[in-house]
């Protein structure tokens, strides 16, 4: 159920606006405040999905509702309601940070548009806040060598500017980790970050995961709907397994970082984006071009920078670290207590091949944790993390 206020001080409007969005869904609950002080009270009180605002009204107009809650409930999207001679003011409010405005009389389909896209932000904002509390514990770079000393100093440099990173390295070594401490230290750390995983999407359905759709647009496009770029703006975009994308999306991602528009599938209407792209492949993209699989142009616009994430192998020293790290964290998650890892096994597991690499040996540490004795020792490692 969708909570959503209308502060409108004209009646007429504020029922217009009742009837469009109680015919539209009945996911909608809808509530009304005649003024802007009336309409920050009840911010204040209540927790809301959207707000549709008046710019003029009296005892407080809509730039100064809109000032009053982004400081109470800065996540809360606010679509503004601007008459004809409003339309300054209201691209003001844009830049003040609106969703967006819709003129009077409220046309049926402009409105709607809004208001399903600012929910989806707002579901969006809620998710990555959420997500947030958890980087700091789920994101963390664990390990001490040369190669991850070396990598987390490029981040350091790096994740403030707007450079755009391309991220190699093997599966399982924590591409993502990288992606997300870039996102953590940048200036759009307030913004989203969103994370698309290009191998997981059919690539028939990959533009519009990307690029949302406009309704109609397939079989199944029974509504407008934003894609991946639209709800990172003001953020940083996160195109993992990009190797995989299909060339007809990877022009469209081409013609998004060069000019900063993007347009949704069956739609010809420009859309602009301030969007952040970081990539990551564990593919060779330039044996990639050579087969003529991936567009060069595109491997020069995201590789600016260059990240090589290195395979477990690669940095063996890492794993007593990345083990009493596991260790701890998989106790917590599983209600049990914390168990020490004798150095007999810590170097049995130093020995191992790690194809997986450090997602392998996360797995295998928890399996220990579960199925080894008080202390986890040489013998539970060959019984229980055999290779």
């Amino acid at each position: 159920m969708a909570n959503i206020l209308i502060i409108e001080d004209e009646a007429a409007i504020r029922r217009v606006l009742v009837k469009i969005l109680g015919e539209e869904s009945k996911d909608y609950q809808v509530k009304e405040a005649k003024d802007g002080l009336e309409g920050v009270e009840m911010i204040k009180e209540q927790d809301f999905d959207l707000v549709l605002c008046d710019i003029k009204m009296p005892k407080m107009d809509g730039v100064e509702v809109l000032e009053a809650v982004k400081k109470i409930r800065p996540e809360v999207p606010m679509v503004m309601i601007s008459g004809h001679g409003d339309l300054d003011t209201a691209v003001q409010t844009m830049r003040m940070g609106a969703y967006d405005y819709i003129s009077k009389p409220p046309d049926l389909n402009r409105l709607l548009n809004a208001v399903r896209n600012a929910l989806d932000r707002k579901e969006l904002v809620v998710e990555n806040k959420r997500l947030k509390k958890k980087v700091g514990k789920n994101y963390e770079m664990i390990g001490e060598s040369k190669a991850i000393t070396q990598i987390k100093n490029t981040i350091d440099k790096v994740a403030p500017t707007e450079a755009r990173v391309l991220i190699t390295g093997p599966n399982g070594t924590g591409k993502e980790l990288v992606a997300h401490w870039l996102h953590q230290k940048s200036q759009r750390s307030g913004g989203p970050m969103v994370e698309v995983n290009c191998a997981a999407i059919p690539s028939e359905l990959i533009e519009s995961e990307l690029f949302g759709h406009v309704k109609g647009a397939f079989t199944s496009a029974n509504k407008d709907r934003a894609g991946k770029f639209e709800a990172a703006n003001g953020g940083t975009i996160f195109l993992d397994e990009i190797g995989d994308m299909s060339l007809s999306a990877q022009a469209k991602v081409l013609r998004a970082l060069q000019e900063n528009k993007i347009s949704r599938v069956g739609s010809d209407k420009d859309i602009n984006v301030n969007v952040r792209v970081v990539a990551a492949t564990n593919k060779d993209l330039k044996a990639e071009i050579a087969e003529k699989k991936f567009r060069e142009d595109l491997y020069h616009r995201l590789a600016v920078i260059l990240i090589d994430v290195p395979s477990l192998n690669d940095r063996r020293e890492d794993i007593p670290l990345l083990v009493e790290f596991f260790a701890e964290r998989i106790a917590s998650e599983q209600g049990m207590p914390h168990k020490h890892f004798t150095p007999g096994a810590i170097k049995l597991l130093q020995s191992y091949d790690w194809r997986g690499n450090v997602r392998e040996l996360r797995n295998v540490v928890e399996r220990l944790i579960i199925l080894g004795g008080k202390e986890i020792s040489e013998e539970d490692v060959k019984l229980f993390a055999s290779k």
